[in-house]
């Protein structure tokens, strides 16, 4: 499932490419033809994600919400802009000759001039095509138009996301907590369910999936199996400022790379190899990277859990 930092870079991507045109919108698998009737021509005013839900506000106050859940994914073809991060193979390439995937992982490739604008390929939901960019959805756990109430509604329903600036929330008639750290705190300290069920609860906290949680629970040396009562306050905060600081990397560079222990030359090889970025995750029955035990997988609320036994006991 795409975790927190993908939305916000597809949030950026529309804001880059689709913010302040009045994009054709249609869905060519049908799914979607009435709620793309409604936006269709309007011009897209702002481009937001809170957690893994993106928001696409249209002129009119009509709102697109798009969650990917566990296999929804956008394409973005012809005239795609860079993130300017540097990570991504696209950005030395014209336009309008990019595809650019953007769901689990991010992948790149050219398209010649000819082929744009491309006919759909396979079930997509909705497509937004503007002259030179056009946008595909395909997969998605939940694809709507609300009014800004409703929308507001979807985002009371989610904790803090670090990345969340106030004017997002305000758009929507929400005031942003003047410290979302200690909301965590609070919601997880009173509860008696396991840490590790917790920090993948979006009304907790928004946007950590799997591969987050078991390496924040690692970076912490934290058993995901502690209630959250039992874990300290100051360890719940740090446990939120660290994702702060790995969403932000993963915004910027469009990975989930989160071993702290890499020099340059590491962290340039784990970029590119997706097997060395991280503690636990994946590599149960291997040993651990700091202490040699073996990693163990479990299934805690449906999900895989990945956690070494003795760092985080």
């Amino acid at each position: 499932m795409p975790e927190g930092h993908t939305v916000h870079r597809i949030a950026r991507q529309f804001a880059r490419d689709f913010v302040g045109h009045r994009p054709a919108v249609s869905s060519p698998q049908g799914r979607f033809a009435a709620g793309a009737a409604l936006l269709d021509g309007r011009e897209l005013l702002s481009s937001a994600a809170v957690g893994k839900q993106l928001f696409l506000t249209f002129d009119g106050g009509q709102v697109l919400r798009v969650h990917l859940g566990l296999y929804g994914a956008w394409d973005f073809l012809g005239a795609v802009s860079p993130l300017g991060d540097g990570s991504s193979a696209v950005a030395s390439l014209g336009a309008p000759r990019v595809r650019r995937r953007m769901g689990e992982s991010e992948r790149a490739a050219e398209l010649a001039a000819e082929d744009f604008p491309p006919e759909p390929v396979g079930q997509v939901r909705v497509r937004l095509a503007t002259e030179s960019t056009v946008a595909d959805l395909r997969g998605p756990t939940a694809c709507e138009v609300l009014d800004p109430t409703a929308a507001a509604a979807v985002l009371d329903r989610l904790g803090p996301d670090p990345a969340v600036e106030a004017d997002v929330l305000g758009a929507f008639g929400r005031e942003s907590s003047t410290d979302p750290g200690r909301q965590v705190v609070e919601a997880v300290t009173k509860r008696r369910t396991p840490v590790g069920q917790l920090l993948m609860d979006q009304a907790v906290v928004a946007g950590i999936g799997n591969i987050y949680r078991a390496e924040l629970l690692f970076r912490a040396r934290l058993d995901p199996h502690t209630p959250g009562r039992a874990v300290p306050a100051e360890t719940v905060r740090a446990l939120w400022d660290d994702w702060a600081v790995l969403l932000e990397d993963g915004i910027r560079t469009g990975v989930m790379l989160t071993r702290e222990d890499l020099d340059a030359e590491g962290r340039a090889a784990a970029l590119a190899d997706q097997s060395i970025r991280h503690w636990v995750y994946g590599r149960a029955g291997e040993p651990c990277r700091v202490c040699g035990t073996h990693v163990v997988v479990e299934e805690m609320a449906g999900r895989k859990l990945y956690y070494c036994p003795a760092c985080q006991s």
